[in-house]
């Protein structure tokens, strides 16, 4: 007989640029790759604060958060 895995997932709810959604990421980093954005060119901001990229590893998230994510348009 094999071993039951059993798997806890949280979903927080979250709204990223105005628009609330559910997600399962709890760092800023997760988060990016959760919604398979691209991290040349972007600047992200939690509950108005911008953080720097250095950052976004150990930035932990909460319910409720507000994440703005800003993506930088080349040209004129």
């Amino acid at each position: 007989m094999s071993p039951l895995c059993i798997y806890s997932v949280t979903i927080m709810r979250l709204t990223v640029n105005n628009k609330e959604g559910s997600f399962v990421s709890t760092t800023l980093s997760e988060l990016i790759s959760e919604l398979e954005i691209s991290t040349a060119g972007i600047a992200v901001a939690v509950n108005r604060k911008i953080i720097s990229r250095q950052l976004w590893e150990q930035t932990e998230l909460a319910e409720g958060d507000s994440i703005v994510i800003i993506k930088a348009v080349y040209g004129g």
